[in-house]
Formats: C-alpha cells, sequence, structure tokens
C-alpha cells in the first residue's frame, strides 16, 4: 500500500531535522510519497529536493499562517500550500513578510523573557534555527536548554509562551491566502481544522465560505483531533466535496508524533497532483 504524508518540518522553519534528513526519515519510515512544509517558507525545498531518496516522490509546500477576522475575534488558523511556483510575485511577497514577521515576533518574546531575568539570548535562539524561519520552538530549546522546563510541550503552556510571554503576529487573511496560492498554481488544503485542543476554531459556514473560494481539502486525519472531530469534519468534507487528507505534521523531536502517523489516500493525493500547475512533484 502505498504510503503517503503531506505535512512535514524541517528545519527551515520549527523542525529538528534538516530538509535533507527529513527526507531520508521519510524513506527509512516507508514513505512513497511526502511533503516538505515549513511554516511560511521555501527555504527547505532545495536542500531536501537534492537529497530526496531513489523511489520517493517529494511534494513541496508549506504551510502559510493565517487568520480569520470572525464576528467576534480574529481566529489563527493554518493553510497547507501544496505544488505552488514559489516565484509567483504575490505569494513570494506574503511569504516573506509572514517570515519578517515571525523573527520580530520572537525578538520581542526573547527581550520579554531576558527582562524577567531568563537566561536566553538572542543569538542563541537564532542559532537554534540553523538559517531557517525562527520561531517559538526555538525559544522553546532556549528554556530548555537553561532547565526552566523540560519539553516543547511545556513551554508553550500559559506560565510561558502560550500567556505570560506571548505576542501576537501579523497573519495573512485567510482568504487572500486561498486567492494567492491559486493564483501561483498551488493547491489549498486546510490544516488541522477542527483541532479544539489547541485553541478556538472555526464555523462550518466559514469553511464553506472557503470551498467557495477555492479551498481544495481538508486535513482530517491529524493527531490534534479526536476520533469525533476527525467524524465531523470528514463528513463537512463529504457534503461539501473537499479533498480529505491525512498527515503526521512531523516536527522531530519537537513532537511525540512519527512521521506516517497519518497518511492521506493515493486517490486524494493524485487529485492534489493533478490539480496544480505550479511545480510538479519530484519523483
Amino acid at each position: 500500500m502505498t504510503r503517503i504524508d503531506l505535512h512535514c518540518h524541517s528545519t527551515a522553519s520549527d523542525g529538528t531535522l534538516t530538509p535533507a534528513e527529513l527526507v531520508r526519515a521519510g524513506a527509512a519510515a516507508g514513505l512513497d510519497v511526502m511533503a516538505i512544509t515549513d511554516h511560511d517558507t521555501t527555504g527547505g525545498w532545495a536542500e531536501a529536493a537534492a537529497a530526496r531518496p531513489e523511489g520517493m516522490r517529494l511534494v513541496r509546500g508549506a504551510e502559510l499562517s493565517c487568520r480569520w477576522h470572525g464576528p467576534r475575534w480574529p481566529i489563527a488558523l493554518h493553510l497547507l500550500a501544496y505544488l505552488f511556483d514559489p516565484a509567483e510575485p504575490r505569494l513570494a511577497a506574503d511569504l516573506g513578510r509572514l517570515r519578517d514577521d515571525r523573527e520580530h515576533r520572537a525578538e520581542q518574546i526573547v527581550d520579554l523573557l531576558r527582562a524577567d531575568g531568563v537566561p536566553i539570548t538572542w543569538a542563541e535562539v537564532h542559532d537554534y534555527a540553523a538559517g531557517g524561519s525562527v520561531g517559538r520552538p526555538h525559544i522553546a530549546q532556549a528554556l530548555i536548554r537553561a532547565g526552566l522546563v523540560r519539553t516543547t510541550d511545556e513551554a508553550f503552556h500559559s506560565g510561558w509562551l502560550g500567556g505570560r510571554y506571548f505576542v501576537p503576529k501579523s497573519d495573512l487573511d485567510v482568504f487572500e491566502g486561498v486567492r494567492a496560492v491559486l493564483g501561483a498554481g498551488g493547491v489549498p488544503v486546510f490544516a488541522h481544522p477542527r483541532a479544539t485542543r489547541r485553541g478556538p476554531v472555526v464555523p462550518d459556514r466559514l469553511i464553506e465560505e472557503l470551498a467557495d473560494a477555492g479551498l481544495f481539502g481538508l486535513e482530517v486525519d491529524h493527531e490534534d483531533h479526536s476520533p469525533a472531530e476527525r467524524a465531523e469534519i470528514r463528513a463537512l468534507a463529504g457534503r461539501l466535496g473537499l479533498v480529505v487528507t491525512g498527515s503526521s505534521d512531523f516536527h522531530g523531536t519537537h513532537k511525540t508524533v512519527e512521521l506516517g502517523a497519518f497518511g492521506t489516500q493515493p486517490a486524494a493525493y493524485e487529485k492534489i497532483v493533478a490539480a496544480a500547475s505550479g511545480v510538479p512533484v519530484l519523483g
């Protein structure tokens, strides 16, 4: 059976494996198809492509930081963008702005921590990013090194990066995100749309509006979805004619989930490939 994992992160954003290590780990895990989907960057594409093991198909993508400005309060959400042209000016500009904002936000968080006497430095956090897009997981690594927390999950709790030292970031309007991905020949899929354990989730009516705007699929099978949440979002995808995907959302040691823990059916993968006109699958 073909094993497909369409949501994986490397050190180009907040994973712990380099892009080359990531694709080799995917092959070792028995994956036939894997996607590199770092946050707001295509910075790992070239290295992953160069290191792609023989026989593995590589889907190049990104995970866009988006926001829905709802009637009560804004809700953050993530949009998986597959096989888009990274040189398309509009999306390239959006990605650049999002990366710049992530770095500025991380600097602000480090400043807040240092003001309270936390023994970490920006240079250390920047080094953990290894040239990739700096994010809160890299600050979590510094907190772990300082002995203040034991795990990344603990660092994200309310006493640290999820509360006292939380700094909001500027995200892309989700409808603009869908339009930008489509304009670059890519395929947009809503990442973990019903993950209530992460915080507030958007209503079904928004997903219906996004489907009308060109959203192609919903990531259903994900570690942050309960069985009931998976059933709900799978049924919604069926009603709206959206493709259903599943994936690990692998981050290396930042998370306990393993590559291939959740997968996408070959028929859904083939629909994504057929809908894309930006860049081809490699392999």
